[in-house]
């Protein structure tokens, strides 16, 4: 039996998951919870074989909280489950160590298939998931600003185009203020914007975020 635990801030799409996991005969949802924190807390009780984790999330989001358990859990596998395909979140999420990255539009077959694949030990990412890794590896990593982002400014990147506070990221990242302004200002540099509201509209070009 493969211990699962579902983790989405909306309820519908988080029930709708368990409810439609529920009719797997080897996938048992041993948990579910509303955001990274939950997350977090509910590895630490369940210790489940699994976890479904929604990248976009307030506060920490996917990225943080995959970092946050990967500190004190290397065997649970982490399938990566959003609404974006497109750079820089596959590699970020890759990175911070999840096991595959499907899509929100995947069937429920395919997503079950990826559930059993990285319970082995495989990894599993979606057919466009994949494709953007590739692209990625082919490419100039030049030709996306965001790829010129260190792992860190990506993250404070993409909680200032999420309309998240100097204030807010400071205390989620336990720095101070003027170290996430610092990042801020290291970001525009690099991606060519001077403003979170260029920054924003940057993201939105390049498909981090919905208009």
């Amino acid at each position: 039996m493969i211990h699962v635990v579902v983790v989405d801030d909306h309820d519908l799409v988080r029930m709708g998951i368990t409810r439609m996991l529920g009719d797997s005969a080897d996938i048992k949802v041993v948990g579910e919870a509303n955001s990274g924190e939950a997350a977090i807390n509910l590895v630490k009780q369940k210790a489940p074989d699994v976890i479904l984790l929604d990248v976009n999330m307030p506060n920490i989001g996917g990225v943080e909280t995959t970092k946050r358990i990967r500190q004190f859990n290397d065997n649970v596998k982490i399938l990566a489950v959003s609404s974006v395909s497109t750079q820089p979140y596959p590699s970020m999420l890759l990175k911070a160590g999840v096991n595959g990255y499907i899509t929100k539009g995947t069937p429920l077959d395919e997503m079950i298939k990826a559930i059993r694949k990285v319970h082995a030990g495989g990894k599993y990412f979606s057919s466009d998931v994949a494709e953007q890794l590739a692209d990625m590896l082919l490419t100039d990593s030049d030709a996306a600003p965001f790829e010129r982002l260190s792992e860190r400014e990506k993250q404070v990147a993409m909680m200032v185009v999420n309309c998240q506070s100097p204030q807010q990221i400071a205390d989620q990242l336990f720095v101070s203020v003027k170290t996430v302004n610092t990042y801020r200002y290291r970001i525009f540099e690099k991606v060519g914007v001077d403003s979170d509201v260029k920054l924003t509209h940057l993201a939105m070009r390049h498909g981090l975020i919905s208009p």
